[in-house]
């Protein structure tokens, strides 16, 4: 068998009510003093308020940082260092989505190292070492409480990542009751995303693609399968709530070591420029990036179809990869979300530029099965469009 590594989470904890429990969570690190961070949305929810009673009952000292933003920038980034080092912080927590648990990642690991952001980029970078860390999502999409990722939008709006170990968290905490508020719009496109990371995972072309995270793709697209329409358009369902919360984890655990590919790298231009979030950034370039790869790697995909779509496990190898594109496309179209680059207000005439920024993403093109090329970045846009 060909070595491998696989890291996740220290401690992963997971169920309904779970949330309430924060407080004596955090005060098992050892501090006294907390980052709390999160975003404007957030705060709306009343969940920060129940994490800063969890948090206070427990004897902690809380700052709370509460200026996340979506895409979250360098200045962000920046921003909640200063917060931390100003108030003395001791450890970390983050609460929200995939932004807020990005930066939280990074607060935790600058505010306890001297090396500055810029050094960080790339993989294998930061050497920390960080502060303690919590990490709670609110959301069921990026599987960020238990990869060693963290995205940040530079000045040049390129998305830049930070990865490593040391970003992995001391404890994840999944609570699906956090869940059940997200809009229908936000549960879909965080839905698709998490697909995303667990299709990606399984066809990585990563020499570090490993029997761990193909297992745990599998288990991922099992739970989020039947469950994905039903939060969709029942979002009180919750165990269709904790499926989802649970796939996206074990899709986050998966691409966490047999890293994404192409899909994410079209997806993340749309980002940087447009601002579109990236659970619908992955939607939009999904089907596209599939048809492009089953040219040559159709059997792959034809694996993974029949546990999403099992009507589609009597065909054969050519014809099942072909209806997973479209049964994935019609998947995204019966959750709502908008299907062409044109429905999101993107000019033709800036394709080329974006197909220009792909390139830029080699961390994550050098794990497509099938090499990408700049006149195939812009066939896969023309084709979204």
């Amino acid at each position: 068998m060909t070595p491998f590594i696989f890291n996740t989470s220290a401690s992963i904890q997971f169920g309904v009510g779970k949330f309430s429990g924060l407080g004596v969570l955090a005060s098992g690190l050892g501090a006294e003093r907390v980052l709390l961070v999160t975003d404007p949305g957030m705060m709306a929810t009343g969940i920060v308020d129940r994490g800063r009673q969890s948090l206070g009952h427990a004897g902690l000292t809380v700052t709370l940082f509460s200026e996340v933003s979506a895409d979250p920038s360098e200045q962000v980034i920046r921003a909640a260092l200063a917060a931390a080092r100003s108030a003395g912080a001791e450890a970390v927590i983050g609460v929200g989505g995939g932004s807020s648990l990005d930066v939280a990642k990074l607060a935790a690991l600058l505010a306890a190292s001297d090396q500055p952001l810029d050094e960080c980029y790339g993989v294998g970078n930061a050497h920390g070492p960080r502060l303690p860390l919590v990490l709670v999502p609110t959301t069921a999409g990026t599987g960020s409480e238990v990869t060693p990722i963290s995205i940040v939008t530079t000045a040049s709006e390129e998305k830049m990542g930070v990865v490593s170990p040391v970003l992995l968290p001391d404890i994840a905490l999944l609570d699906p009751e956090l869940t059940l508020g997200l809009p229908a719009p936000t549960t879909a496109a965080t839905g698709v995303d998490a697909m995303v990371h667990a299709i990606e995972a399984y066809a990585s072309a990563s020499p570090n693609n490993n029997p761990v995270s193909r297992h745990l793709a599998r288990l991922a697209l099992g739970l989020m399968g039947p469950a994905l329409e039903r939060a969709v358009h029942n979002g009180s369902d919750i165990e269709a709530r904790a499926d989802m919360l649970l796939g996206s984890m074990l899709a986050g655990q998966a691409f966490a070591n047999s890293p994404v590919a192409a899909v994410h790298a079209l997806a993340y231009p749309l980002g940087g420029h447009f601002h579109i979030p990236h659970g619908l950034s992955n939607a939009l370039v999904l089907p596209h990036v599939l048809r492009f790869n089953i040219e040559t790697h159709g059997g792959i995909y034809a694996e993974l179809a029949p546990i999403l779509f099992p009507e589609l496990g009597s065909l054969d190898t050519t014809e099942c990869a072909s209806a997973f594109c479209e049964s994935l496309a019609a998947l995204s179209r019966r959750c709502g979300l908008q299907q062409t680059l044109r429905e999101m207000d993107i000019p033709e005439s800036v394709l080329p530029q974006l197909a220009s920024d792909v390139m830029n993403q080699t961390r994550l093109l050098v794990n497509n099965p099938r090499e990408v090329t700049e006149a195939d970045a812009l066939a896969i846009y023309q084709a979204a469009y």
